[in-house]
């Protein structure tokens, strides 16, 4: 089995790739964000952002990539409404970052190259037509493409954390779902599922066309070389089209564009939190696989615990378990160093707070509203969680505890008041 992606992540910019419209924020109203650039008309001229090329060699140099010294961008051309001016501007051989690597559990999982490209725009399909949103339009993306070295499920969820911790310390927003294609070969002709959106459906994508690609060698079958597309209501992938070349889509130099040299630009440090939390666990005597759960996408408590001494170290994990026990977040490094001399073993909550001179806030139950607000906010990653909820124990389950934790309820009182509005929501 091999398995390689081509992960594309929204970089954090204010503005937009080629031209300085706002790139994430004031985007609630389809069409108002948006600029002849990247709406695409005729004459419009792009001009990179700087900042863009900065965080893409500063995510390079974190995915241990070599450093194009004068990168530079290409048409991919491909004809459809998402795109009026007939290609994109993305990179090919001039692609910033070449030949890197993750280290993944003592194997190496190679990364072909890191690139730069525009987002296109949004198509919204209707029942009988479809509208477009350009206001998405020119987002800066870098694609990571990997080789096809993930030979499993494991290794692939596995990767996506890892690439995730990687990116999120880079400053990338880690909340925004991750689009990508997962390209899975377990015989000659390789496959590819297009645009898989998020994490969970990655996952469930790589697991049904794997079990889909194990019954056709089963029955003696040819598997196509094709380009299959992920559907989530019904948990499978469907054909597409045949696979494209790269001949196909004709690549030509970017002549809008120029040449641009990556060697004086400022780059920010590369924080690997898996190589950290295995320092960590060496020089404190702890065990590894905590501490990487607590920094693996957290700055605050990776700060703390590389501030602490051996001696501190072990109270210093129990401290940061117990605030988020209460559920509190907001607490300051000061907060933390105060609290580290007590006591806290087998401290209450209300004493805890006490001592924290926290208010009240955290001992306040949330109500219905509150409570419908939370899941709402997570049916908004998960679509179909709310129907698995009242048949699927697990979902419930999830649902439960992600709410509990964020309005810091307890008890069967909380289970029963969420069970209530999930129904209730079911039935409007």
């Amino acid at each position: 089995m091999k398995i390689g992606l081509e992960v594309h992540v929204a970089l954090p910019t204010k503005t937009k790739l080629f031209c300085s419209d706002l790139a994430y924020e004031n985007q609630e109203e389809p069409n108002s964000n948006v600029c002849p650039v990247c709406l695409g008309l005729p004459g419009a001229k792009p001009v990179l952002n700087k900042k863009a090329l900065e965080i893409s060699v500063s995510i390079s140099k974190a995915l241990n990539c070599e450093i194009t010294e004068k990168t530079w961008f290409v048409r991919k051309v491909y004809f459809y409404p998402d795109l009026p001016k007939g290609y994109q501007i993305t990179q090919l051989d001039g692609a910033v970052g070449i030949k890197g690597y993750v280290d993944l559990n003592g194997k190496r999982i190679r990364i072909r190259r890191v690139q730069i490209e525009e987002d296109p725009a949004r198509i919204i399909h209707e029942k009988d037509y479809s509208l477009i949103d350009f206001n998405r339009s020119g987002v800066p993306l870098n694609e990571i493409v990997t080789e096809p070295d993930i030979t499993s499920l494991e290794e692939l969820k596995n990767f996506i954390e890892e690439l995730r911790s990687i990116l999120y310390y880079q400053g990338v927003n880690i909340n925004q779902e991750l689009k990508t294609d997962l390209n899975i070969s377990l015989a000659e002709n390789r496959v590819e599922i297009k645009n898989v959106t998020g994490v969970r459906n990655l996952i469930a994508a790589a697991e049904y066309e794997i079990k889909r690609q194990t019954a056709l060698i089963n029955e003696g079958k040819k598997i196509n070389k094709e380009t299959r597309s992920y559907k989530e209501d019904s948990n499978e992938t469907v054909s597409s089209r045949e696979k494209e070349t790269e001949e196909e889509y004709g690549f030509t130099f970017e002549p809008d564009l120029t040449f641009y040299d990556t060697t004086k630009l400022e780059i920010q440090k590369a924080i690997i939190a898996s190589v950290v939390a295995k320092e960590l666990a060496y020089k404190n005597e702890y065990r590894e696989k905590t501490i990487r759960e607590l920094i693996l996408f957290n700055k605050k408590n990776l700060l703390l615990l590389t501030s602490l001494s051996k001696e501190e170290f072990k109270k210093g994990v129990s401290l940061i378990e117990k605030f988020a026990s209460f559920g509190i977040e907001d607490y300051s490094e000061e907060d933390f160093k105060k609290m580290i001399k007590q006591d806290i073993s087998s401290i209450e909550k209300g004493e805890f707070l006490r001592l924290l001179g926290k208010t009240s806030k955290y001992e306040e139950k949330a109500d219905e509203k509150e409570i419908e607000k939370g899941i709402i906010e997570m049916l908004s990653q998960d679509k179909n969680l709310l129907k698995r909820g009242i048949t699927d124990g697990k979902a419930m389950s999830f649902m439960i505890g992600k709410v509990k934790e964020k309005y810091h309820v307890t008890g069967k009182e909380a289970a029963d008041i969420i069970k209530k509005v999930i129904k209730s929501m079911l039935n409007n």
